[in-house]
């Protein structure tokens, strides 16, 4: 498993105590102010402790919700965590095409050896030096013991998987799609509103050159969540999930998220107004706020 890089210098100022929304869930929690750390570029950033409190207060949370339940619910449930991210303005459109490939040390998923996973590739017609096929990618796949259950190409994907049925039993047959970035931009009209609707499971782009480096990029897709920056203020990005993962596990993702999210947004941390985390069914606890004179000001 790819291992994560420490993103962020921790600052030795003291934080807010963070608000537990089990005692009070209908008063919405105090913004917590930015606060600034020693480096290069003077940046001011969410402290860690702060963003501890934060994991802890929705792990209990959502662990009363559970045993509250009676009888517990079934199905389908969204046990993630969220990385709520607010900007000061709409995006320009450019932004919003495509999702953004945000990194971390510890996966969402199983291990990729027991994870059920589907590799989207790009068969479309190419020079002989680029051309993909299915007998390239699974020997490639194998020679390098790559854990993928299913190879599927995108001409076979379009011709047996039109109907809303088909395109369901694909969804749950699979926990984890990755997808050639070549044909991303082709994937929300073919695999359609199971998909991309709730956006429980878009794939994964991956580089899938034939003289790629294929393993760190499967790899890679598997320790990864994916922004999609909304046509509005408000965007979000799967960090954690319940009971799967600990603690320190999923501070550490939000802490590399957040720095990925700042990478790849308009004008970086100018342009960021707060960061939220949150269940699909909770209160969003803030972890960065910027005070509304310094967003004025920029």
């Amino acid at each position: 498993m790819i291992k994560g890089r420490e993103l962020f210098c921790k600052s030795s100022k003291k934080v807010e105590a963070f608000p537990n929304p089990l005692q009070n869930p209908t008063t919405p929690a105090a913004p917590v102010r930015e606060q600034k750390v020693m480096a290069s570029s003077n940046q001011r950033i969410p402290e860690e402790a702060t963003i501890r409190k934060a994991v802890i207060s929705l792990l209990k949370w959502k662990k009363k919700q559970i045993s509250d339940q009676n009888p517990p619910l079934s199905g389908d449930i969204d046990d993630h965590i969220y990385l709520l991210l607010t900007l000061n303005k709409i995006p320009n459109q450019d932004f919003t095409k495509t999702p953004k490939k945000i990194t971390f040390p510890h996966s969402l998923h199983p291990s990729p050896e027991s994870c059920r996973s589907c590799l989207i590739i790009d068969d479309r017609p190419k020079p002989s030096s680029q051309k993909l096929t299915f007998d390239f990618a699974d020997k490639k796949i194998k020679s390098l013991g790559i854990p993928i259950s299913k190879i599927l190409k995108l001409s076979k994907l379009k011709s047996d998987y039109r109907s809303f049925e088909s395109k369901v039993d694909l969804f749950n047959s699979f926990d984890v799609f990755l997808a050639d970035r070549r044909v991303t931009e082709l994937l929300p009209e073919v695999l359609g509103k199971v998909f991309y609707k709730k956006r429980k499971k878009i794939p994964v782009p991956v580089d899938l050159r034939r003289d790629g480096d294929w393993k760190g990029e499967i790899e890679m897709g598997f320790c990864c969540s994916l922004l999609w920056l909304s046509k509005g203020t408000c965007s979000v990005v799967k960090v954690g999930k319940f009971e799967r993962m600990k603690v320190e596990e999923i501070v550490e993702n939000v802490v590399a998220a957040v720095g990925g999210v700042v990478e790849v947004v308009p004008k970086k941390w100018v342009g960021v107004k707060s960061f939220h985390l949150k269940f699909f069914d909770s209160l969003a606890l803030p972890i960065y706020h910027k005070d509304d004179e310094s967003v004025g000001s920029k």
